[in-house]
Order: C-alpha cells, then structure tokens, then sequence
C-alpha cells in the first residue's frame, strides 16, 4: 500500500517541502485514498495513501506521536500487527487507531530499529525522531517494499519510486557505467544498491540504515539467511515426506497471514501451480466467492496468447468468482508505454506489460491480491538451477555465469562504445563475491540466496510492485513469506530440484491440484506480440533507438543497432530475451522520463 517520500537537509537549512510535494504528488497512482505533508526543521516527510488496514482518518499519515516524538511515513503491510498490537498494549502503550502504521510507531519506540525483526509483513518505512534529530529508513527482508535514495553533502532524499525523486529534481541522472554492466549481463536486472542512474541508490532489502542530523549514517543488515541444513535444527533429519509437510504447513501460515485486511482480498490466477497453490489453501481455510482474475493475449508467431484453460480448471474446482480478462493486440502499444512509464527502473520482462492491463483490470473489482511470485526462486524452479546440481562449491560462479548471464562480458565491446564498458568483469565479480561468502553448503545453496536475496529483489518482485501500484493494487506474495524463504533454504537441495525443479513444492500440491497443472511444462504470461518484436512493437523501438536523443546519449554502437532493426530476431540473450527489445527498452525508458 502506499507511496512514501522525504528530505533531510544536513547543511543547516529547513526542508524543501515544496520539493517532498512534487515526489508525493508523483505517487498518486501508489496512494489514490489520501496523502499528506509533514515538516519540522531539516526533515520533511510526504506520503499517498491506499486504504487498505483501517479505512478511517484516524490511521492517514505521516503519522505524528506527539507523546512519544516520533513522526513516521510507512509503505506495505505489517500482516501480525494485530499480535503485535497487544503485546505492545500489555507493555502499557494506547493506541487510538486500528492500523498497522500505528503498531510500527510503537514497536519502534520500544524496540528501536531492532523492531524490523518482530515484523512480518513487507515494508518501507522512515521515522523521524523529534528529540535526537535522527532519522531511521528500513526495508523488508526480500524487498518487496522499494525504497530509493539520492543524496550529496547538503541533504537526503528518498521515495518509494525513482521518478519522484526526479520530480524533486537536482538528481545526476548520467548512466552509472556498473548498472550499465549488470542490466546488459542480467537480462536488465540491477542488483544491490545500484540503479541505472549514477545519482539515485537503493535502500538494499533486509536493512536499516539510520541517519544522524550530520549527515553521517550507519546501515545494517538485520537478516541473512545461512541456506545450511542446520539452519533449522528442529527439521534436522526430516524424511522427505515430512519436508513436503512441513512445506505445506509454512505456506499455509503464509497464504493465511496474508489475508489480514479490512477490504476483499483476491488472487492473481495463471493456472500455473504456484498460483493455483494459493487458491487451493485459501479454499481449504474456508474462503467462499474468491475473487481470482486471469489475463490472456492473441496468438503470434506460433505462440498461444493464454492460459485459459488452466485457469478456469482451478476456478471451478474450488468455485472462484472468476475474472477472464482478454486483452486485444490494439491495446497492447498502448499499454506497453503506459507500463514503461510506471516502472521505477527499466524491466526487460514481457511479464511486465501483463501485469500492467492484468492490474487495471483488476482494481476495478479489489484492491488486494495474493500473486505466486518467488516460488521459482526460493524453490529452484528455473533452467539454470539443475546445472548446478553435484557442481564444486568453488564452480558455482562459473556454471552460473554460463546458465544465466545473458552474455560474457568479452561481448559486450561489440555492442557498447568505447568508455561505456568496464575495464573489469563487473557483474561476474558481484556474483563471485556473493557467492563466496560463508554458509551455504552447497554451489545450489549459494546460488538459491544469490537469487533469493538478490536477483529476485530487483526482478520479479520490483516487477509485480510497480505494475501494480501503478493502479493502486496492492500485491501480496506468500512465497516471499520470510519464515517460508527461511525453510526452504534449509531444505536438501535434492528434495528442490526433483521432477524438474521445485519438487518438494510439487509433491506437496498432489493431495489438493490436479497431476495436469503439477507436471505441466513451466508457464510464464504469455504475452507473444512483446516476445516478437515486429510490427508496432518494432515501429516503437527503432523511432526510440534512432531518435535525436539515442543518437546523442550513445549508450550502444550503432552498427550494433543497425544490423539488429535490420535482423530483430538474430540476437537473444541465454536465457532467451531478444536483444533488440533489451537495447530499446532501455532507450524508450531514459526517454519516457525525459532523461
């Protein structure tokens, strides 16, 4: 829910709220129900509501407690608060709301930061504290929640999207040379801290980073999970059968956590298993009229446009109230330019056009649902993870880079000019040196966090965020269940990676979906018209890709772009991304927002 915004000047001025205003302003979509502007000296806070916990005044924000001098602007949804709520309530603090932004004010006055660690839920927060000047920004564990960053020596600012912290302005909006590496080689992914812009950084997910009315600042990490068999030691020496309970048992928790809401609560339905799982436990708790929604695009180039007849299978199985949503090719263009200008960092995926219509549509009926992103990473789902299976731990990198990257870096000279590659393999280096800390037992081990805590943050889960908030629809993953991640990383590998991948995830499945949905080949949104660039589609990228601006940024050697718009299908990355699409989606991205 939501959308957050801020300053914090070091330099001895007041705080630009006329500045905090136009970042708010930008995040309408994000919060439609309300917003607000809070401002004391050197901090300055915004925030656009989306009611989603406590639909009454009593819980707007930036929320001011006097009492206890904390003002706090807050993004997601803390899915125990109501445990939380009465802890805090025997420990002697009132509460006059029902929020779950009211829980986090208290828990942070008991706890301190530390209080990120008796959350459930996902979540972006700052708390401006009155009597210390500090101010406190923290992220989910997984991420789900964004939160970027963009400082100098005179101040801070922060938003829950990248374009409004270029609404602010005074942003260095030149293309950072490592992004550059990492979105050529991940298939347009940028990792960690980075974004594409060498002026705004990301807040990394799992951290707390408090900042001292100085300037100065510290950051921690407060979750890191081991992905060692003994992370666990009450599932030591489980049998496979009870590991497939215990799977079960944990997304049942989380699919049930995750239903927490004073509005109608739906599900994203593609068919698949992961979504399909989700449906069949909320059926199992006793949820009658479920509102589940499926979307589906015309053929092209050989390829069927949905998957229909999966989803309605599931639908009348457990008796949803089922939305099909067909989506004509004539609104595709349209939509695909909408959905780039919702996206707060260029995303490659076709996957996100889908969820863009997919999410018009759908918050037009509710404004929660639960969706299946996670399930391929935190369950070793994809093609690139059974490669790594009997691998030595020091030949992860390696065998990853090989599945994975999109291409080696000794590649990229012949599609980027002189200056715009690094001297050194960035991206293979970012991924050795994660892939070399301690724990994990095993190369797939390695790899599960790498993607999990990583890869998976500023992909799939960026991806369902933006696309849906840009139509206030808030998105619950229970995949992305920190207690679920945190099993699944202590499951043997073996259990992961049989029947093809996710595995334990399968078997678990075959007492409530049918064998046809469990063992069918992998599905993705089937979004055919974007995977073959052609046509319209084609028409959009070579007008980005020769236009005055693309010529004078220079970001790809031009014989590279000429024999591609020549040839739109000779060149697709490892994992099948066409090249062509990648350099121009980028291009139409930086332009889309004036850049």
């Amino acid at each position: 829910m939501c959308g957050l915004s801020g300053e914090m000047r070091f330099d001895g001025a007041e705080a630009d709220l006329g500045a905090v205003g136009r970042m708010t302003d930008t995040m309408h979509e994000r919060g439609p129900d309300g917003s607000g502007l809070w401002s004391s000296g050197p901090v300055a806070l915004g925030h656009r509501r989306l009611k989603i916990i406590d639909l009454s005044e009593k819980a707007a924000q930036p929320m001011v407690d006097d009492e206890l001098g904390l003002t706090v602007v807050f993004n997601g949804c803390l899915y125990n608060y109501g445990e939380l709520r009465e802890e805090l309530r025997a420990a002697g603090y009132r509460f006059s709301s029902t929020s779950d932004t009211e829980v986090l004010v208290k828990a942070f006055h008991r706890w301190g930061p530390g209080c990120v660690t008796r959350f459930k839920g996902m979540f972006a927060f700052a708390v401006c504290e009155r009597d210390t000047g500090r101010l406190v920004l923290g992220r989910d564990r997984l991420g789900i929640k964004p939160l970027y960053v963009a400082e100098d020596g005179r101040r801070l600012r922060f938003a829950s999207t990248l374009p409004a912290l270029l609404a602010a302005g005074e942003v260095d909006t030149g293309i950072d040379p490592v992004a550059l590496h990492h979105y050529m080689t991940f298939h347009s992914l940028v990792p960690g801290e980075r974004t594409i812009l060498a002026g705004v950084r990301k807040l990394p997910a799992a951290t707390v980073r408090v900042i001292e009315p100085d300037g100065t600042s510290t950051e921690h990490r407060y979750w890191d999970p081991p992905y060692t068999r003994g992370a666990l030691p009450e599932h030591a020496g489980l049998r496979a059968g009870e590991w497939r309970e215990a799977v079960l048992d944990g997304l049942r928790a989380a699919v049930r956590r995750r239903m927490v809401a004073d509005v109608p609560v739906g599900v994203l339905l593609s068919g698949g298993l992961d979504s399909s799982l989700i449906v069949a436990l909320l059926a199992e708790q006793g949820q009658d009229g479920l509102a589940t929604f499926s979307i589906g695009f015309e053929p092209a180039g050989g390829e069927k446009g949905d998957e229909f007849a999966y989803s309605d299978r599931i639908a009348q199985r457990f008796g949803t109230d089922h939305h099909r949503i067909r989506i004509p090719d004539a609104r595709l263009l349209d939509g695909l330019e909408d959905a780039v200008r919702a996206m707060s960092e260029p995303m490659v995926s076709h996957d996100c056009v889908a969820f863009y219509l997919l999410s018009q549509e759908v918050s037009k009926h509710v404004k929660v649902v639960q969706s299946g992103q996670g399930a391929d990473e935190v369950f070793a789902g994809y093609s690139w993870f059974p490669p790594l299976a009997g691998v030595p731990r020091e030949r992860a990198a390696d065998v990853y880079a090989r599945e994975f990257f999109d291409r080696p870096h000794e590649e990229l000279a012949a599609i980027l000019p002189p200056g715009r590659v690094p001297e050194h393999d960035v991206s293979g280096a970012f991924v050795r040196d994660h892939l070399a800390r301690p724990g994990a037992d095993t190369a797939l081990d390695a790899v599960l966090r790498l993607e999990t805590t990583a890869m998976l943050v500023d992909d799939p889960v960026k991806r369902v965020d933006n696309m849906t908030m840009a139509h206030g629809l808030e998105a619950r993953t229970p995949f992305l269940d920190h207690e679920l991640v945190e099993l699944a990383a202590a499951c043997p590998a073996e259990l992961k990676l049989a029947h093809g991948g996710k595995g334990v995830l399968k078997d678990a499945a075959r007492r409530l979906l049918p064998a046809d949905v469990i063992d069918r080949p992998k599905g993705y949104f089937p979004v055919p018209a974007i995977r073959h660039v052609d046509g319209a589609l084609l028409d959009l990228v070579r007008d980005a890709l020769t236009s005055r601006a693309a010529r004078e940024r220079a970001l790809f050697r031009q014989d590279y772009v000429d024999r591609l718009l020549a040839d739109p299908e000779r060149d697709r990355a490892t994992t099948g991304v066409n090249t062509l699409w990648q350099l121009g989606l980028l291009e139409l991205w930086l332009q889309t927002h004036h850049l």
